[in-house]
């Protein structure tokens, strides 16, 4: 197999509209990686004023599920990559793929094989005792059909060409060629008359009127077969760019040791904003120059299919949390508060919630982050009391949250800017620096060693309920 360089302009010349696909098998949750061939043909299609659709190739009946289907649209509805038309379920098409397979008997493309699974079984082993390639070598290749038995099973083969080379121009692959004699007469229709999933594939996308195939480069020897039938029907030849797999950290292909490989996990359990993902994936084997923040009409504008690497790309979860960090500061706040409430406990404020997202979404990387990092807003009293925060509630430091709670009782000006003033005065005349009075009264305020600015805790939380919380550290309550 020999490669070369494509390229994305003659990808789309003569071709118009452009037509683009995403086909997920239905037997789990919408993985990363098919998220990021969605994302990459929803891109080329917008690019070029053309349609993205998306099929459900749900053939294998034993592991196509209705939870898989709807956590892929639940996925693409997430991300905003639902088709541009009603999307096809390729099962519902198998008379039409049978029609084709009829079609291509008809034309001499294809024959009726009868070879039993023993017949070849008995073949292949006997190939590899024989330490040599096996090769479907079908008597019923050439076999005039007169001569076809009655009543007896049978499957219907393509007459792959055995002759010369099939040449494929890849778009990010490059010129690939495969010799013929590497393509076995492949199986379109199995015994009990359903098309399998070679054939499927090739009607649906001409059906569908689909003129650029963009997905991952395992299913690169597919096409030279799929190749076969369409050549087979006279049909228009699609554009196809194969598009490496994502890898771990590691380099080893992505599994579930590295980590959460369904879009749903990085939504629910890592708390990842859509747009955070969509620009990940974006640039997770495609780059503009240096930019690392892409919005989606930056990369509707730039997308192309010519810089898309030929090499596997590593997905960092570090990367992805650190580029979330920077939509969530981005982000409206009552929209995050809108997010972030459902991860908390209790009774939550969201519009409490949204004033506070300004101090609360500076240094979070995900919504988890966001929803711990606001729990103090909503906690009741008795506070519950981290270790670390109660070893700062020393007796002195009692003594010096009495001070301030009876310096703050008579403020008129509740804002930060007025707080800060008193505090500030407070530790002067006490001769100490402000992080002496700042500790302790975070850990009385949030009972944690970590919070937003303390004057930004005493303005969300209020006058009222921040001097409880001093005064509840100030006068111990008594054991029960």
């Amino acid at each position: 197999m020999a490669s070369g360089s494509g390229n994305d302009t003659a990808a789309t010349e003569g071709r118009t509209p452009v037509v683009t696909r995403f086909a997920p098998s239905p037997t789990g949750y919408l993985h990363i990686g098919g998220a990021r061939t969605a994302l990459f043909n929803w891109l080329f299609a917008r690019h070029h004023g053309g349609k993205y659709l998306v099929r459900i190739e749900d053939t294998d009946r034993a592991r196509s599920t209705e939870p898989a289907i709807e956590a892929i649209f639940d996925g693409l509805g997430w991300l905003d990559l639902l088709g541009d038309a009603e999307p096809v379920f390729q099962f519902a098409r198998s008379p039409r793929h049978a029609e084709v397979a009829a079609a291509l008997l008809e034309g001499g493309h294809a024959y009726r094989c009868y070879l039993s699974s023993e017949e070849l079984a008995g073949r292949r082993e006997a190939a590899q005792a024989e330490r040599r390639p096996f090769r479907i070598e079908s008597e019923w290749r050439d076999a005039d059909p007169g001569t076809w038995p009655a009543e007896t099973p049978y499957v219907v083969r393509m007459k792959a060409p055995r002759e010369g080379e099939t040449v494929i121009e890849d778009q990010v692959q490059g010129t690939v060629r495969v010799a013929n004699a590497e393509i076995d007469d492949f199986v379109i229709l199995r015994s009990d008359g359903t098309p399998t999933y070679m054939l499927a594939v090739v009607v649906d996308d001409h059906d569908m009127g689909v003129t650029h195939v963009i997905r991952g480069d395992d299913h690169l020897n597919n096409a030279f077969r799929q190749l076969c039938i369409i050549r087979g029907m006279a049909w228009p030849e699609p554009v196809y760019a194969h598009v490496p797999l994502i890898h771990g950290s590691d380099g080893a292909k992505l599994s579930k040791r590295h980590g959460a490989l369904g879009v749903d996990a990085y939504r629910d359990e890592m708390g990842v904003l859509p747009e955070a993902l969509f620009n990940y994936l974006l640039r997770l084997g495609w780059g503009h120059g240096d930019d690392e923040f892409i919005n989606r009409e930056q990369a509707i504008e730039w997308f192309d299919i010519a810089h898309v690497g030929k090499s596997p790309s590593r997905f960092d979860l570090a990367k992805l949390l650190n580029l979330n960090g920077h939509y969530l500061r981005e982000a409206d706040d009552a929209r995050l508060a809108s997010l972030v409430a459902p991860r908390m406990t209790g009774a939550v404020d969201e519009a409490l919630l949204a004033r506070a997202m300004p101090v609360l979404k500076v240094r979070a990387k995900n919504l988890n982050e966001l929803a711990s990092g606001a729990a103090f807003l909503f906690a009741q009293r008795p506070l519950t009391i981290e270790e670390k925060a109660a070893a700062l509630l020393t007796d002195d430091a009692r003594g010096l949250l009495a001070g301030i709670a009876e310096a703050l009782r008579d403020a008129t000006d509740w804002t930060t800017e007025a707080l800060e003033v008193r505090v500030k005065a407070l530790a002067e005349e006490w001769g100490l620096g402000l992080g002496k009075l700042a500790q302790p009264l975070r850990a009385a305020l949030t009972g944690q060693t970590t919070s937003p600015g303390i004057f930004d805790v005493l303005v969300l939380l209020g006058r009222g309920e921040s001097l409880a919380r001093i005064d509840a550290q100030v006068i111990p309550a008594e054991p029960a």
